[in-house]
Parts: C-alpha cells; sequence; structure tokens
C-alpha cells in the first residue's frame, strides 16, 4: 500500500513544482502577481517572495505599484524575516502615505521589532525600537481599532527594560559593589517609580549604603551613615507595611548608633 501510496502522491509533487517553475519563468506579469497572490493566501510566502520581487521593477509607477509593494512586504512579514519586513513596511507608509494599508503597514512594522525583542538578559535595542515605534503609530492613529493592542504591547515591553534595569541594578549589590548598587538602585526608583520592583529596590539602597557606609575609612563614615538613614526614612515612607522594613530597620538602628559613636569621638 505505502508503495502505491509514494507512486500516486510523487507526480503530483513533481507537477506541482513543474508548475511553479512555468510561473518563475513566465513573462506575463498579471500572471506572477495573481500567483504570488495566491501563493501568499496558502501560507507558501517563499514561492511569492521572488515572483513578488522580480514585479517590483516592472510594476514601478503604474497602478498595480501599490499591491505589488504591500504584498512583497506581507511576504517578507510571512517568512519571518523581521528586519527586511520592518524596511519594507515602513517604506510603504512613506511611499503611499495615503494608501488605506498604510495604517496596517505601520503596526506591522512595530510588530516586527516586538517580535524581534529578546529575553531580558540579552541587549535591548529591538525592545526600545518596537516602543518607540508603537508609540508613533499612536500618535499618528489615534483613534485605531489596534490602540489596546498597542499599549498592552507597550506595556509588556517596558516591563521587559524593567526587569532588566533592576537585575543590573541588583547584580551591583550581589557582587558588593554597594556604591555602584546604590546609585543604579536610585536610577532604577527614578525611571520606574511605579515597578512593582520599586520595594525591593529601595530595601537595597538601605542596605548597600549601610554596607558602603560600613566599609568606609573613617573620614567618611559619618555622612555615609547619615545617608543610610535617609535611605531608610524614605523606604519606610513609601511602604510603611513593608515585610523587608525588619531588615532595612535594623540597618538603620546600626546607622544611628555609628553616627552618635562617630559624633562622640569629635566632640
Amino acid at each position: 500500500m505505502r508503495k502505491y501510496l509514494i507512486v500516486f502522491v510523487f507526480p503530483l509533487l513533481m507537477w506541482g513544482c513543474s508548475e511553479y517553475n512555468k510561473v518563475l519563468k513566465s513573462n506575463d506579469p498579471e500572471l506572477k502577481f495573481t500567483k504570488s497572490i495566491e501563493y501568499y493566501n496558502e501560507g507558501e510566502c517563499y514561492k511569492a517572495l521572488p515572483l513578488l520581487e522580480e514585479l517590483l521593477s516592472v510594476v514601478k509607477g503604474t497602478q498595480r505599484a501599490e499591491d505589488v509593494y504591500y504584498y512583497y512586504a506581507q511576504v517578507h512579514y510571512c517568512v519571518k524575516d523581521y528586519y527586511l519586513a520592518n524596511y519594507y513596511l515602513k517604506t510603504f507608509t512613506k511611499t503611499f502615505s495615503s494608501s488605506p494599508r498604510a495604517e496596517e503597514c505601520l503596526f506591522l512594522a512595530a510588530m516586527c521589532n516586538y517580535q524581534l525583542s529578546p529575553k531580558f538578559t540579552l541587549d535591548q535595542q529591538d525592545t526600545r525600537n518596537a516602543i518607540d515605534e508603537f508609540q508613533l503609530f499612536l500618535d499618528r492613529y489615534p483613534q485605531s481599532e489596534l490602540k489596546d493592542s498597542c499599549n498592552t504591547m507597550i506595556a509588556d515591553l517596558r516591563y521587559k527594560l524593567e526587569v532588566k534595569e533592576f537585575e543590573n541594578a541588583k547584580l551591583y549589590s550581589t557582587t558588593e559593589k554597594y556604591l555602584a548598587a546604590s546609585i543604579a538602585l536610585r536610577d532604577f526608583v527614578d525611571q520606574f517609580p511605579a515597578s512593582q520592583f520599586a520595594e525591593e529596590a529601595m530595601h537595597l539602597i538601605v542596605k548597600n549604603t549601610y554596607q558602603y557606609a560600613t566599609n568606609s575609612i573613617e573620614a567618611k563614615k559619618l555622612e555615609r551613615f547619615e545617608e543610610t538613614t535617609k535611605s531608610y526614612l524614605n523606604f519606610v515612607t513609601r511602604f510603611p507595611e513593608s515585610k523587608l522594613l525588619k531588615e532595612s530597620e535594623k540597618y538603620y538602628q546600626d546607622s544611628l548608633a555609628e553616627i552618635e559613636k562617630l559624633k562622640t569621638q569629635k566632640s
């Protein structure tokens, strides 16, 4: 049975390849366009790509140009070549700015960068590009039906940047680079004041300013322990019910004791 199935299917495959080769070699632009759309709609975008690429120069300056360029950009998105898709989709919106398809293409251009956005541990330039392009879309089409989708994806992308910045700042603390940790954590809280990590970040500021003061030379200890007390008061004001308060309060009380001792030594 299997033998007969192979005998039956093989000619069909050969016929399909033969038909595609005929289209490729054809001198009929309309046939190539029609077949490229057919391939695109069937999800065979790799077949559509060379046909549309050939048509670009043929239809330049004609009424068919918009259709060809639109599908050429779409096919790149279909085959997940997101860098080129982004380029051609944006080019479409500039070349055919009054087209009803321009809105869709600008959204998909932003989606290309969204698809390219990597996990938070890697470089986030594509993430930033996606945020910028979704924002550009919202500025240009504020009443678009895609508005909510854009805002959802912007929130997802910003969260990824938030996680990356927080983890980078925490790394300084883990590696006992106390001053760098304090600076990075403060920058994080300033940049993401409403972050779900703000509580932990402010606690870590208290911890790292305390450790930095403890490891400082005698002449610098007073001002640095005072910095710890300020950090603690900022933390307790913002998060009076925090589960991390007990540990932070110990750094605060120890800092007060050190300040008292240092002031006594000075007098």
